[in-house]
């Protein structure tokens, strides 16, 4: 079985795509997270976000990058991320990764942009989970402070629209719900009832399919 779970920044996709794996027994890939580790490479090594060459060479880096470093889930990371995620040459870099995670013999569940349309279309259970600019801005702003990093609601509000816009409207896998994705309004949601409404589309998939 896999699970495709798409979204914008900040929606709960992560949190949900975790706790189905848990559910479910399957493997989770958070694929943003490879997005993440090319640009805390470029960042460290002083690449240029704006070039699409160096954003490139920054992808051979990615296996370099420790998984549980702080500093993937920066705001400035964070940004870079959605610069250089727009590169075609950046995606298809890091396509065929995604897509051989998908492929496990054991399933899998992602999480991502482009998941349900691009990754896995063929996945088993879809779900488009998101929430309003304002809910998915106070949300951050709780995490970055959680973490100890200095936030203002303003310009996380102001970074998370600049950055649907980016995602949604770039040429290269932009995020779109998936036809075929159970859409997942997490806006007025606690995290327990969002994992609940979630697993509770995925076994409604399973089951129709069956």
């Amino acid at each position: 079985m896999v699970i495709a779970v798409d979204g914008p920044a900040a929606s709960g996709k992560g949190t949900i795509a975790r706790a189905l794996a848990r559910h479910f027994g399957l493997p989770h890939m958070d694929t943003g997270m490879l997005y993440r580790a090319v640009a805390l490479s470029m960042f460290r090594f002083g690449g240029d976000p704006g070039s699409e060459f160096e954003a490139v060479r920054a992808c051979d880096g990615v296996a370099q990058i420790d998984p549980t470093d702080e500093e993937l889930r920066s705001e400035v990371v964070s940004s870079i991320a959605s610069r250089i995620s727009a590169y075609p040459g950046v995606r298809a870099a890091l396509l065929e990764r995604q897509r051989s995670f998908a492929a496990g013999a054991d399933g899998a569940v992602l999480d991502g942009r482009d998941i349900g349309t691009v990754i896995a279309p063929h996945a088993t259970a879809k779900l488009f989970v998101t929430a309003s600019p304002e809910v998915r801005a106070r949300r951050r702003v709780a995490e970055l402070l959680a973490r100890g990093m200095p936030s203002h609601y303003e310009d996380v509000l102001i970074d998370i629209r600049a950055r649907d816009e980016r995602d949604s409207g770039r040429e290269a896998a932009p995020l779109a719900k998936a036809e075929d994705a159970e859409l997942l309004d997490t806006s007025e949601m606690s995290i327990e009832e969002a994992i609940a409404a979630a697993i509770g589309l995925v076994e409604a998939r399973v089951k129709a399919r069956a």
